[in-house]
């Protein structure tokens, strides 16, 4: 299995953002979201009513409507069908600039989201987002009940800065650095970031690390964002020279439930809880 592409490039357009939002003028009542990220923070702040069609990968929470719409290859013509008075796109989808100037063409307003750097950037896609819904204070409720959630989970493990980790993005040794907003979480709660030193890891973030790196790296956690692809526990640790690391032996390494690590919204919390979870199992 080589998911490496796919996944690298749901992380860089699915994740939530900082905006480049323009208000809407009035409370929006056809929304069209074309973001999985964006379609969980309109639903978290309320304005599910308000959206009357979701991009095929939106697929939290379950009673958005889901079409078959492309988030990443949108077409204006299949998106004007539904005569949407707001639509969300993200910006590095393809042509996503033209896009966005045929619509406005059409008189329909546009968000443009980009891939956030950190939780501040996420807190203010979710404030423009109310604005822009007419959703404002559902939207600073919900940033402040994000924020309080991590801050207790955060606080809630007493072993920081005492464990090394593996985020496994592929089961080709794709990780993230430090440096991404997925590493900023592992982070907080002051874990080593075994990927930090690998070649590569400061060209973009996402280095691919070799078996012999990761086997000398010896880390005590291991998280699988690729579980959801197949990967488990078990396939990880029949690896060639694996079933030897310590989070194999110790029973450490971690399922992570699907979407979750890649998706930058409400649920971002339950990803702290994950982490948190697992590291209360270390001792």
């Amino acid at each position: 299995m080589r998911i490496k592409s796919s996944l690298v490039l749901a992380l860089t357009l699915v994740v939530g953002s900082s905006p480049l939002a323009t208000a809407a003028q009035h409370q929006p009542t056809r929304i069209v979201s074309l973001s999985p990220s964006a379609t969980e923070i309109l639903y978290g702040i309320g304005a599910g009513k308000q959206v009357i069609a979701v991009d095929q990968n939106s697929n939290f929470p379950t009673s958005a409507p889901t079409t078959k719409l492309d988030g990443f290859t949108p077409n204006v013509e299949a998106i004007a069908k539904y005569k949407p008075d707001l639509v969300i796109i993200q910006s590095t989808s393809t042509k996503a600039t033209q896009i966005i100037a045929q619509l406005k063409k059409l008189r329909i307003q546009t968000f443009t989201e980009v891939t956030p750097n950190n939780l501040k950037d996420l807190y203010s896609e979710i404030s423009a987002l109310g604005v822009s819904t007419g959703r404002t204070e559902s939207a600073n409720g919900l940033t402040q009940s994000m924020k309080k959630r991590i801050s207790q989970i955060v606080s809630s493990v007493s072993t920081k800065g005492m464990h090394s980790f593996y985020h496994e993005l592929d089961n080709t040794n794709y990780s993230a650095t430090s440096n991404t907003f997925i590493g900023q979480v592992y982070s907080s709660f002051g874990l080593i970031n075994i990927a930090d030193k690998a070649a590569g890891a400061d060209a973009n973030g996402y280095p691919q690390l070799t078996p012999e790196y990761l086997l000398q790296s010896n880390p005590d956690l291991v998280f699988l964002a690729d579980a959801q692809y197949g990967e488990s526990a078990d396939s990880f640790a029949k690896r060639p020279g694996f079933s030897a690391l310590s989070a194999v032996k110790g029973g450490h390494v971690v399922a992570l439930p699907a979407d979750i690590p890649s998706r930058w919204g409400p649920r971002i919390v339950d990803f702290y809880s994950v982490i948190a979870d697992a590291l209360k199992k270390l001792g």
